[in-house]
């Protein structure tokens, strides 16, 4: 199971437009897409996972924090739904979308196989306890919306604190995905979900 999670203003229907790129090195795989639980003010059909009147960091951890739970339960009726256990589970994360990836996956009691956050950041400080799934960051360094630094400063805290973690940084990129970061992941989720040739 590969669950996709959207952007600041976005919805479902935005990102599991992937799905089509990855179902050759995932077959058997159920894609889902959720809306963020809030109704996006001034975006139409969009969503937010939290509101975004501040931006400094405690208003950003406080916002994940919120939203933590409603994600965490659509988690587990949906592993319960398809009867898959946590290390079947990947999360994908967009921007804000990257934000609750590692915000929820890191601190669940039984951790995803893997997260992967494009052009996000950490909503706050990885937890230095408990299980420690793979992760893969990538990110535009032309990025307007969430500057390059986030994405050094989010390996560097995932690096002291035990993580595994690859990443990618793509050379004129903004806030956006480019094929060769569809490629990275699709091969690295194959590879933590053990789905194929690149699951060895």
């Amino acid at each position: 199971m590969v669950i996709f999670l959207h952007g600041y203003g976005s919805n479902g229907a935005d990102l599991i437009g992937l799905a089509p790129y990855w179902r050759g090195v995932l077959p058997d795989t159920v894609f889902l897409s959720p809306n963020a639980p809030e109704a996006c003010p001034g975006a139409p059909g969009g969503y937010q996972w939290w509101g975004l009147s501040s931006f400094d960091a405690q208003a950003r951890a406080a916002g994940a924090r919120r939203a933590a739970p409603v994600l965490d339960a659509f988690i587990e009726a949906e592993l319960a739904r398809y009867g898959l256990s946590d290390d079947r589970l990947a999360l994908v994360g967009f921007s804000q979308g990257t934000m609750m990836a590692l915000q929820v996956g890191l601190r669940r009691r039984r951790p995803p196989a893997g997260i992967v956050g494009y052009s996000g950041m950490l909503s706050e400080a990885p937890p230095e306890d408990g299980a420690k799934p793979p992760i893969l960051l990538i990110h535009g360094d032309a990025d307007p919306m969430i500057p390059i630094a986030a994405f050094h400063s989010a390996r560097a805290a995932l690096a002291r604190g035990g993580y595994e973690v690859e990443s990618r940084v793509s050379p004129g990129l903004g806030h956006s995905i480019d094929q060769a970061g569809l490629d990275l992941g699709g091969r690295f989720l194959a590879r933590v979900l053990r789905v194929g040739a690149d699951a060895s």
